[in-house]
């Protein structure tokens, strides 16, 4: 199975940008879904974005605009470019992959944004 590992988080002025990467390890075939998602402290975790199987993205829409989902098929990582963050973006953020019969999420990093 797939694993998944994330890096990039950590604390930011409002306003500020970061960078999450999410690297791939192992085989993956029949790719559904690949995205980030996030859990804000007593929220449900939700969709940030997502690349779908037919190379579509797909944003929530409090980031769009702000945020860029890219991806490097050669390294099996995918990228989110977080800018103009805001102190409403402090969550922890989650790496996900549909493929096959599998729904695989990383270990999750934490961004802070203050105010």
């Amino acid at each position: 199975q797939v694993q998944l590992v994330e890096s990039g988080g950590g604390l930011v002025q409002a306003g500020g940008s970061l960078r999450l990467s999410c690297a791939a390890s192992g085989s993956i075939f029949s790719l559904n879904a690949m995205g980030w998602y996030r859990q804000a402290p007593g929220k449900q975790r939700e969709l940030v974005a997502a690349f779908s199987s037919g190379g579509s993205t797909n944003y929530a829409d409090s980031v769009k605009g702000r945020f860029t989902i890219s991806r490097d098929n050669a390294k099996n990582t995918v990228y989110l470019q977080m800018n103009s963050l805001k102190p409403e973006d402090t969550a922890v953020y989650y790496c996900n992959i549909q493929y096959f019969r599998y729904n695989v999420w990383g270990q999750g990093t934490q961004v802070t944004v203050s105010s």
